[in-house]
This record gives C-alpha cells, structure tokens and sequence, in this order.
C-alpha cells in the first residue's frame, strides 16, 4: 500500500496508488512516451494498472489519458460531467459524483471539489483499514471535503501558490482572479489550514501542484513548517519528478528503462 507521483504541476499530472492487489493511475496530463518513461522511473510497467482515474478535463490532468489507455487496454473512469467535456476519441465509463464504486476490491470515492471544471472530483481510495486520498484542483476546502478526507493513511494534497507572488506576478489579471478563486486552487495558507483539521500522527503527507511561477519550495516549507510534528511525514512533489514511493511499492512487471525511449 502506498503511493507515487509522476509529475505534479500545471504542465502535467499522474499519481499512482497501490492498495490491496490493484494499482491506479489518478489522471495522465503526459504524452504517451512521456507516461511511459515516467512509470518506469516507478518502477511500474503501465500493463500493470488496474484503471485510470480522471478527476476532471483540464489538459494538465487528461491529456494522455486516451493514448496510454489505448496502447495499454486499460479501463478508464471519470465523471458524467468530465465525459461531457472530454475529447471525442475519449472512452471511458462514467461516474457519479460523490457516489462510491468498488474496483478491485478497491473502494473507490469521487469527491465532488469547488473547481472551475465540469463536475470536478478528487478521490479517496479505500481497502481494508486503509485510505489513501489524492486532493488538488480545488479553491476552497469546504466542511464536505474536510469530512471526506479526514483519516487517510497518506494524502497527496495541492498547495498551488503563495498569494503574493500570485498577485505581484505576470499572470493577467483575469487568470489571477480564477486562479484566487473559490473555484481556483488552494494558496498555501489554504492548503496549511485545510491540513490542520486532517493531521493526525499516522498520516504521510506529499504536498503537490506547486506552480512554478507564483509558488516555491521554501514558500511552501515555511507554510506547513508547523505542522509537521502532527504527521508522520511531509514532502513536496515536483513537476519533473513526481515523488517515489511512499509506503511499500507494489510488486509489478519489472519493464526496462531503455524499452521506453
């Protein structure tokens, strides 16, 4: 049981989660060659994966999600309103949101998060006692989020920016807005605060989409700098390398680096 990343940024998104005997892509914003010299630094072969997971259509989150889903055979999942708004070579089987489904044993929520998006969800996964949650692409963390999210084991969790270089950076004014928005991401101070009412000692957190324009490491380390003793670890992911493993990887095709290039 564990978790990984293979990019977390706006040029991109792919997580994967391992519980029970299933393994799971969260979203693919990489191009197919991308992918799949992504999931070989994971150590995971893409034959590997039980199904995609698509939270909602935004390019950073779906762009690859046809073409690996295609070359590999795999099942792919994503919101009635996501389908709505995906590509037209896009198949997948939908979902309601915020209605549980099972997969592999696996359950499966699709949290149902403010996001600029149609029908935008983040996902708990759940099997046995433990409950891993992927939270990112939200502006505003309400009591729903907070009550579905609460006891994960580990949690990958936005902090996109730090609101000043936000408002003090280029964006144009109109994107500043949407990104601030209850309908945006989360700032830092957002995400910190959010985090607050979910720690607790056993919870390894990995903090994600970070922007590469309005954000930084040490922007983002000094706004959960006082949580950190109320958790049992704390990291950043990056848009070039994801993170590794967190929590035992799971035994998969080994697949050659070199096969991949």
């Amino acid at each position: 049981m564990g978790f990984a990343s293979l990019g977390s940024g706006s040029r991109g998104n792919g997580t994967l989660v391992a519980l029970g005997d299933a393994l799971f892509l969260i979203d693919c914003g990489f191009n197919l060659k991308q992918a799949e010299r992504r999931l070989a630094n994971r150590q995971v072969s893409a034959g590997d994966i039980t199904a995609i997971l698509v939270s909602h259509e935004h390019s950073d989150h779906i762009a690859g999600v046809a073409a690996l889903a295609h070359r590999y055979a795999l099942p792919v999942y994503a919101s009635h309103g996501t389908l709505s708004r995906a590509p037209k070579e896009f198949n997948c089987q939908p979902f309601d949101g915020d209605v549980p489904f099972e997969l592999a044993g696996v359950t499966i929520d699709p949290v149902c998060v403010p996001h600029d998006a149609r029908e935008p969800t983040q996902f708990t996964l759940s099997h046995g006692d433990e409950k891993i949650g992927v939270l990112s692409d939200l502006g505003t963390a309400t009591r729903h989020v907070l009550n579905k999210f609460s006891d994960c084991s580990y949690l990958l969790l936005e902090a996109n920016h730090d609101h000043g270089m936000l408002m003090q950076g280029k964006y144009p004014a109109s994107l500043k807005r949407r990104v601030a928005a209850n309908f945006g991401h989360l700032s830092n101070e957002q995400a910190a605060e959010l985090l607050a009412h979910l720690a607790h000692p056993q919870l390894h957190v990995m903090i994600g989409h970070i922007s590469e324009q309005n954000n930084s490491s040490r922007r983002v380390s000094a706004a959960f700098d006082g949580l950190r003793g109320q958790l049992a670890s704390l990291g950043l992911a990056s848009q070039s390398d994801g993170f590794d493993w967190i929590g035992p990887r799971p035994i998969t095709r080994q697949i050659s680096f070199d096969k991949v290039m």
